[in-house]
């Protein structure tokens, strides 16, 4: 099985001397690092190379990005694309980051907390790590893989589905049991897991849903190639919707319009799906905002549960 290559995206910070390069993978996934010189930067190869560029000021690396910050000899527009492409062709090369011995001296303590979302069936689960560069759906234990967290979580048999997206698990139950007599259970294992360094799991479920910077399924439309109409529903849906549902444990991705009917569809994942009161307030919402923000051409949204 060939791994997936790294590709890095270039993205400012509010510090106009410090640029992030960040991989589409993870690249450190309990720790932070900073390199103020050579020397400091012996733990990791690919620091002591960004060293050898003399505008290279300091080094910092975290979870799946490089971020650099430059001496003012030169602007970011002149040399970011030569960083950019030598930090993913050392990612792809194989060589390691971060050497064994240092990494294994710099755990830090996993904590996880639950906290309760609108709907009645779903439990966020937050963890103090990063756990997914991309957010995941898991609908059943067929969606998982072999020694993954997320098949680990299924040998709960309250567990109906879950959602994964930065530092949390939105996990959807069956009505079999109240969360009060199982959230402790599963804060316990979650957090115990991580700890063990046991990872979440690629998802083998496949969605149509379209968020703004990837598919989730590959024969799903890319983002470019849909109406100037359905792009700005995406842009909106991404700016300022999913935003507020996620606090909820939850996520909302376009599925598709309809130009005739004036009809959006949208896909409620993790816990906005099967929320009895997050369809109707979603679908209403939704609705009133992208009539606003795009008259005259929507009439309906339709939201759909993952």
């Amino acid at each position: 099985m060939s791994m997936e290559k790294h590709e890095i995206k270039i993205t400012p910070t509010n510090n106009e001397a410090i640029l992030k390069f960040e991989s589409n993978q993870f690249l450190i996934r309990n720790n932070s690092y900073e390199f103020k010189n050579i020397d400091e930067a012996k733990p990791s190869p690919l620091a002591q190379q960004l060293f050898y560029l003399p505008f290279v000021k300091t080094v910092y690396m975290a979870q799946n990005f490089v971020a650099i910050e430059r001496y003012d000899i030169v602007t970011w527009e002149d040399v970011q694309q030569e960083v950019a492409d030598q930090i993913e062709n050392y990612l792809n090369s194989g060589a390691a980051l971060i050497s064994e011995s240092q990494e294994a001296n710099k755990q830090v303590p996993v904590t996880v907390y639950a906290e309760a979302t609108p709907n009645p069936n779903a439990m966020k689960f937050v963890a103090n790590k990063k756990l997914t560069v991309q957010s995941k759906e898991f609908k059943s234990i067929a969606d998982t893989e072999d020694n993954s967290l997320a098949r680990q979580l299924y040998q709960f048999p309250f567990i109906k589905e879950f959602y994964v997206d930065e530092n949390y698990i939105s996990i959807q139950k069956h009505e079999v049991v109240t969360w009060e007599e199982v959230t402790q259970e599963v804060r316990s294992f979650i957090r115990e897991a991580l700890a063990q360094g046991v990872q979440i799991g690629e998802s083998r479920y496949e969605s149509k849903a379209i968020t703004m910077d990837q598919t989730t399924s590959p024969t799903a439309p890319q983002r470019e190639d849909l109406d100037d109409v359905s792009q700005k529903i995406v842009e909106i849906l991404d700016e300022y919707i999913k935003p507020a549902v996620a606090s909820d444990g939850g996520n909302i991705v376009f599925e598709g319009y309809e130009e005739e009917k004036g009809e959006v569809r949208v896909i409620l994942q993790g816990a906005c799906s099967g929320c009895p009161s997050s369809t109707m307030t979603l679908k209403n919402g939704i609705e009133t905002m992208l009539k606003d923000m795009i008259p005259g051409k929507i009439n309906s949204v339709v939201a759909l549960n993952g």
